[in-house]
């Protein structure tokens, strides 16, 4: 039971990425689970004993904005309002670090509001402050960095899922220049630790990540290394660099270990 006590919990989102996996996960551990589906009236009519909050979109964020503010905030907001829980983890993304110059849970945060690219972050903070503002005691926020793991779709337009899927092929073409970085983390240490803050957490905000960058340079040479792929990157393409993700609040709190990066698990999702 990685310790933690037989719990009650729901999760939102559960045919997603990372709610799906943590359903299984969870029941694994010996937790009761009710994933309802989306629209299900009785969450607002059961106890819910401890929420997990993982229902979001991804790379259609551009294009559907709408649908983005009420993946992000619209459930939450009437979860916090109306529903019966014991604790609430809501999940937002260390994307919000966009432009700051620090990344520890309390730093100050940059947003641009008429740049569109801000819509993710932006619906995120405002989650994550509704969370705060809420009222409602046990409720905490999981900074989700990169997750990566098997089994990604590449149609989620998560850079290693489209490069796993190119790598597939036998070529993979890299639009953006080879030096950019990110922070990225295992699933299996997301769904590890996501129980355990929304058990036991003390703080009320937590960055989830590795600690370490990555570069996409990095990441072609082991596709190629390991499957044997063939290599182009475009030139001109943009340097996206991101600063390295604080994880000390993490680590000092209960000192987890992150998985290291470089996982076979991963070619599970181009066999």
């Amino acid at each position: 039971m990685t310790g933690l006590p037989p719990s009650t919990f729901t999760v939102l989102g559960a045919s997603g990425y990372i709610g799906s996996r943590l359903v299984v996960h969870l029941r694994a551990q010996g937790h009761t689970v009710w994933a309802p589906a989306r629209g299900d009236a009785e969450v607002f009519a059961r106890p819910l004993g401890h929420v997990i909050h993982c229902v979001g979109l991804t790379a259609d964020f551009r294009t559907r904005p709408f649908d983005t503010v009420d993946a992000h905030v619209g459930l939450l907001a009437e979860v916090l309002r109306r529903a019966q829980f014991d604790s609430l983890l809501y999940l937002s993304s260390t994307r919000v670090y966009m432009g700051a110059t620090r990344t520890d849970e309390d730093a100050p945060l940059s947003v641009l509001p008429g740049d569109p690219s801000y819509l993710y972050n932006l619906t995120k903070l405002t989650g994550e402050s509704l969370c705060h503002a809420s009222g409602r005691t046990g409720v905490r926020v999981a900074r989700l960095s990169n997750v990566v793991g098997p089994g990604l779709d590449a149609a989620s337009g998560n850079l290693v899922a489209d490069l796993l899927h190119q790598a597939r092929q036998g070529r993979v073409v890299l639009r953006s220049d080879p030096q950019s970085a990110k922070d990225y983390v295992q699933v299996a240490d997301i769904l590890d630790w996501l129980p355990r803050i929304a058990l036991q957490g003390r703080a009320t905000v937590y960055n989830l990540a590795s600690g370490c960058q990555t570069s996409h340079a990095q990441w072609l040479d082991w596709l190629q290394a390991r499957t044997g792929c063939a290599v182009e990157v475009l030139p001109g393409g943009p340097l996206q660099p991101f600063p390295p993700i604080a994880v000390s609040r993490l680590q000092g709190e209960w000192g987890v270990v992150p998985r290291p990066l470089w996982d076979d698990s991963l070619l599970a999702a181009i066999e």
